[in-house]
């Protein structure tokens, strides 16, 4: 069991924090995908906890390295969490971390997932690129920023998993969720709003028949103003979703799709 005097110091959890940031996915591979980045990241932690026993110390490295894939950023949590308990329990709560990670990786990483590979990407990175776009240096701050905040705020996740313990997650689950649902639908709402100014692609294509002259981009306009940029967004994520189809592939196709309708004078 670890003893009183091997309490984890605030220098102590930052340093394992840092190593698990940067070392996560590191060695990521299919057989144990990121367990040698959490081994990496927590080992001083064993060191100090079982030091005192080659044999608690070995085994428990041994399962560390079992295999554990979540999303990196959430792993901070899961870690601080698990530093906490065998700090309280030592060797004998091995069980209960395994349970605990088996339980906590899956759940957190499809939260995570949405949260900051997607929604967070999509909100900052939008803005931003729309403002650079337009030759505005303030987009770049913005995107700078947003990562230097994510990225020392995922710092911030170890320390607080190791405070708060289990029932940070279970506290925070219902109001995770939530908050989770109102930033997909701000993100969408982002998305929309900028498909009209981001995306340029009108019809330039005019209808002559005995002297009238229809202008399609006119009566396009006249139905929903937009709709073509509408449109090839929604071609572009439904290609997405189709199994043949990547994102690589789906670019070539808009590219080239885009070239040849130019050239016809569909497109412009």
């Amino acid at each position: 069991m670890a003893m009183s005097n091997q309490k984890l110091t605030k220098k102590e959890l930052n340093a394992i924090s840092w190593r698990y940031i940067l070392a996560s996915q590191l060695n990521w591979n299919y057989e144990r995908m990121m367990s040698s980045g959490y081994l990496y990241g927590i080992l001083p932690v064993l060191k100090k906890f079982y030091g005192h026993d080659e044999t608690q110390l070995q085994d428990m490295m041994r399962t560390h390295n079992q295999f554990f894939n979540t999303n990196a950023i959430f792993g901070n949590l899961i870690m601080g969490i698990d530093v906490a308990i065998e700090e309280q329990d030592g060797h004998k709560a091995k069980e209960t971390i395994v349970a605990l990670k088996t339980a906590l990786m899956g759940s957190l990483a499809g939260v995570g997932d949405s949260l900051f590979h997607v929604i967070w990407g999509t909100i900052f990175g939008s803005v931003a690129g729309t403002l650079a776009q337009n030759g505005s240096v303030v987009g770049c701050v913005i995107w700078i920023i947003a990562n230097i905040a994510l990225l020392f705020g995922r710092a911030a996740l170890l320390p607080l998993g190791y405070k708060q313990g289990v029932k940070l997650v279970t506290t925070l689950k219902d109001k995770l969720s939530a908050f989770t649902n109102a930033a997909t639908v701000l993100g969408v709402t982002v998305i929309g709003a900028l498909i009209p100014s981001v995306i340029k692609a009108t019809v330039p294509f005019v209808y002559k028949k005995d002297g009238v002259e229809l202008v399609i981009q006119d009566t396009l306009d006249a139905i929903l103003p937009s709709l073509v940029p509408i449109l090839l967004v929604l071609l572009t994520y439904w290609m997405l979703g189709q199994k043949k189809l990547n994102s690589t592939r789906v670019i070539w196709i808009i590219l080239i799709l885009s070239i040849v309708l130019s050239a016809l004078g569909i497109l412009g």
